[in-house]
């Protein structure tokens, strides 16, 4: 089994997040912080979407240029974005260039403008699906799955509001990436049960 790694520094760490300091970084201190807010949680479900195929690690050292290409993520704008926005993101570098991925966030910029028009604001809806009280954190890498009966009703749901690139798997990674679960592992010194 694999658990909880420590790192030079003595500090017990899930594996994923104690080589690259990159990674350890925002394992330390942003994965599985209660994250609140409109545009912040379109932020980190856009990123969870164009990370799908790819390495974290990739969409961390390009969230910089992502957070420029989409106007910071705010919901608002990229919702007005049009064909030559779209173009000039397909000619953008600095980010992930997929046309699928990048027509999903503009259109899921959309989607969530209705969900906030019509309540309960995208907020309360994503937050409604996280466990009450919340699943015990893993004891090993082998106990995280990548899916739940939380992460598929999500995904359900938003795909039902319009959403697109919101999968089951995506949905969970959400879930963890913005503390609706406590996924570090134990012995981590993040974890519930450290």
């Amino acid at each position: 089994m694999t658990g909880a790694i420590v790192g030079e520094d003595g500090v017990g760490r899930c594996p994923w997040g104690a080589s690259d300091p990159l990674l350890r970084e925002y394992h330390d201190s942003e994965w599985g912080n209660e994250l609140h807010g409109r545009d912040a949680l379109y932020e980190r479900l856009s990123l969870e979407a164009f990370q799908s195929g790819l390495s974290w690690l990739i969409i961390l050292r390009k969230r910089p240029a992502f957070r420029e290409a989409f106007a910071g993520f705010d919901a608002d704008k990229v919702a007005a974005f049009g064909d030559d926005d779209v173009e000039r993101l397909l000619a953008d570098a600095g980010i992930v260039r997929n046309r699928q991925k990048i027509d999903a966030a503009i259109a899921n910029a959309r989607a969530i403008l209705r969900v906030e028009e019509e309540g309960p604001g995208l907020d309360a809806l994503l937050w409604s699906f996280a466990p009450d009280p919340p699943p015990a954190p893993p004891e090993a890498l082998e106990d995280v799955n990548a899916t739940t009966p939380a992460s598929t009703a999500m995904a359900k749901e938003l795909r039902g509001r319009g959403l697109r690139f919101v999968g089951p798997t995506t949905a969970h990674a959400l879930m963890q990436a913005t503390g609706m679960v406590d996924e570090h592992l134990a012995g981590c010194f993040r974890s519930a049960r450290s």
